[in-house]
């Protein structure tokens, strides 16, 4: 089987005779970058790349202008996973947990909970829904909230290994070229039949042409230019010290008196932020100015 070529990639298709369409994500560089910064068990790695593809899934779904967020809560080994991807294709994601996972099981990591998707646009209100953790894995919640807040029947697959996260989605769209309701119900059970033959390891190796060859080679199938993304940080020496600010003034007279400065690290990249006392002093200057 032939390899796929080692970039971070998410591509459309549409089925010409049937109202369907679907993605296919590839992350490697964005993937590797947003695990690298932690030390991560392998099942929290594993889980984490579900949602960075997700969230570029979902981002091809959803139409928006401003940054998508995917996030479960839970009470599990984990108290939090959040993956992020913005309308200009960046992404990175997070994990969080008070002692180490041991864990591969999604309702073991993620627990009691719920999948939180909010869509932060620019233009419009922020747009948040919510879908309980049901079915066992990260593609039961999703296809649960498509059934259920958008009306819109659609099944994911995710693989993820060492190197690379995956993930391949269909999803029905409202009828255009097929009026008939039976009609479009079976055509969208045959494409999601053959999907499921799928599997996680063909998804891993096999290039976007050849896997749709493999699983629809009888099917009209047209397959658009691959859009990329790429790992980016949102974080800034700026947005640093407005949390700093947000501290307050006298927790961070103490740090300063103790240590001299005030170090703070962004928990997504890693990347640290000094601030010295003549800084801080300025900072909360500014602040009081604010204030009255």
């Amino acid at each position: 089987m032939s390899k796929p070529a080692q970039i971070d990639t998410c591509q459309r298709f549409l089925f010409s005779q049937s109202d369907v369409r679907g993605e296919i994500v590839r992350l490697n560089k964005s993937y590797l970058d947003t695990v690298s910064n932690h030390a991560y068990p392998e099942g929290v790695r594993h889980l984490l790349g579900e949602f960075l593809a997700a969230s570029v899934l979902l981002g091809s779904a959803i139409k928006y202008e401003g940054r998508l967020v995917l996030q479960v809560r839970g009470d599990g080994e984990l108290s939090l996973i959040m993956s992020e991807c913005t309308s200009e294709g960046a992404i990175r994601g997070i994990a969080r947990f008070d002692s180490p996972p041991k864990s591969s099981e999604f309702t073991t990591l993620t627990g009691d909970g719920v999948l939180v998707i909010t869509v932060d646009s620019r233009k419009h209100e922020p747009y948040q829904g919510i879908v309980s953790l049901e079915g066992g894995s990260l593609s039961a919640a999703l296809q649960t909230y498509f059934d259920q807040s958008e009306q819109l029947p659609s099944w994911f697959i995710f693989a993820v290994d060492g190197e690379q996260a995956c993930g391949f989605m269909l999803q029905q769209l409202p009828g255009s070229s097929q009026q008939d309701d039976d009609d479009r119900d079976d055509a969208w059970q045959h494409l999601v039949m053959l999907a499921q033959t799928l599997t996680t390891s063909e998804l891993l190796q096999l290039d976007n042409e050849a896997l749709l060859h493999r699983l629809y080679h009888q099917e009209q199938v047209e397959l658009f230019e691959p859009r990329t993304f790429h790992y980016q940080c949102s974080c800034s020496r700026e947005r640093t010290a407005r949390a700093l600010i947000s501290i307050g003034k006298e927790e961070v007279d103490s740090i300063v008196a103790e240590h001299g400065a005030v170090n703070i690290a962004c928990e997504f990249c890693g990347t640290e932020y000094q601030f010295d006392a003549a800084e801080v002093s300025m900072l909360m200057q500014e602040r009081g100015n604010v204030l009255h």
